[in-house]
């Protein structure tokens, strides 16, 4: 397979479409439901993670994961920030979630399938912690909204995919819902239901056209509130707007079309930086499929009424930095712009590393600012229980001016990591850099922990 996979970036190549590719936005894992949040100048993104190893025509999701940018274009992996083996009353599933902060906490409301007897079916529970990246801490030993709370559904899995969005007042609503679209009021302790529940009929045609299925994404934005969610069955995306955020809704259009071969998708509509930029998922990485899906991310410009553009899912992603990477200071190897054949792992003693690597697997950064001095040595940290292999450093394209090689030599264990370093070829400027990995052991060659460039 992976012979397959280097043929197909061979073609890619060949074409000029591989140094173009940035969707999906994590190669390293299948990814799903995102759900994007700013805190100061970084946009943290929750997902969901699809196991590669999930049966056939069923999902397999343990845990959620962090991921975290300032440019737009490299994203560093933070980890499994949580796992539903950590919620007592859960039996172990991880549905559409998201985190969004209130008086310098981060509260994280999450969907899973309920343990507790009597309170069967998908429930909605909220952690929370006082950073972005945990810990989080189940404050109510027990699910916010249970199956025996909706029961304008019949089905026990109405009560997925919970949104929040925080009013102008401070009053926060929660929004969610599977075949019928729930609402309801939060206490100021964002731990605690403030209003009975209410429900929207999903097939309303004046406030969800076609209908809604679930995946609902609610913002405020110039005065008018929007509702973002998922419709139908292969899903499309579709929203709503509002002058009050209890309704009446009205149905404007469609937002992406059903497009790539996922049965789901899940929005996630977030401004950074003074731009708009819409999160999704499909099934675009290799091998991917409706259970092994992957987060993605398309720029777009509201139209000047306020209304949506029409978005279409693209290879290409993000073209443009909203920022520049600094090589400077120790980077982590899991921030990564695109990569190829990798995988990341999660080391109980160094966090999040880069394992799997094999023959011409590569890692591209982008945006990397040498400044006018310029870069001269290039080190690394690195581990290797066979052979080791070689890291050629090449700038701009995979097959790009070759800089330097680093020899990452054998080790012992995978936990003894050490640290090697080159000179290199003078670097100033800014320039998107590739890591290309090469040896000729058929075994995996060595892990990855983190790089830097010096002067």
């Amino acid at each position: 397979m992976k012979v397959l996979r280097w043929n197909i970036i061979l073609v890619l190549l060949c074409l000029g479409l591989i140094s173009q590719a940035q969707n999906p936005i994590v190669q390293t894992m299948y990814t799903a439901d995102p759900a994007p949040l700013v805190h100061k100048d970084t946009l943290f993104l929750y997902v969901g993670r699809d196991e590669a190893e999930a049966p056939k025509n069923h999902y397999l999701m343990r845990e959620y994961r962090l991921f975290s940018t300032t440019d737009m274009v490299n994203w560093t992996d933070r980890g499994a920030v949580l796992r539903t083996s950590q919620i007592s009353w859960s039996v172990g599933d991880a549905s559409a979630a998201q985190v969004i902060e209130c008086n310098g906490k981060f509260y994280w409301y999450i969907s899973t399938m309920n343990n507790t007897p009597g309170k069967g079916g998908v429930s909605i529970g909220v952690l929370v912690a006082d950073s972005p990246a945990g810990p989080f801490k189940d404050p109510l030993g027990k699910a916010l909204v249970t199956n025996d709370m909706t029961t304008q559904a019949k089905h026990a899995w109405d009560d997925l995919d919970p949104t929040v969005y925080i009013d102008d007042d401070g009053q926060a609503y929660l929004f969610w819902g599977n075949g019928i679209c729930y609402w309801a009021k939060l206490n100021p302790d964002m731990i605690s239901l403030a209003s009975p529940i209410q429900a929207i009929n999903a097939k309303d045609k004046d406030v969800f056209g076609p209908g809604f299925t679930e995946a609902p994404w609610v913002y405020k934005r110039n005065d008018v509130y929007y509702m973002h969610y998922a419709s139908g069955f292969p899903e499309s995306l579709h929203y709503s707007t509002a002058k009050n955020i209890q309704g009446p809704w009205s149905y404007q259009g469609e937002a992406m079309p059903l497009e790539k071969g996922s049965n789901t998708n899940h929005p996630g509509v977030i401004d950074y930086k003074g731009k708009s930029y819409f999160f999704y998922h499909n099934d675009a990485l290799p091998n991917g499929h409706s259970y092994a899906r992957s987060v993605a991310v398309e720029e777009f410009q509201y139209l000047p009424d306020g209304k949506m553009p029409l978005l279409k899912m693209t290879d290409k992603g993000i073209t443009k930095a909203v920022g520049v990477l600094n090589p400077y200071t120790v980077v982590q190897a899991e921030t990564i712009a695109f990569a190829e054949g990798v995988t990341a792992y999660d080391d109980k003693d160094r966090g999040v590393v880069i394992g799997e690597i094999h023959q011409n697997d590569y890692i591209k950064v982008r945006a990397v600012d040498f400044g006018e001095k310029g870069a001269t040595k290039f080190k690394a940290t690195a581990s290797s229980r066979y052979h080791g292999g070689t890291i050629e450093i090449r700038l701009n394209k995979i097959d790009g001016e070759l800089i330097g090689n680093l020899q990452i030599p054998y080790t012992g264990e995978w936990s003894n990591y050490v640290t090697k370093s080159v000179e290199v070829k003078k670097i100033i400027g800014v320039q998107d850099v590739y890591f290309v990995f090469k040896g000729g052991s058929p075994h995996e060659l060595f892990r990855f922990d983190s790089w830097e460039f010096q002067h």
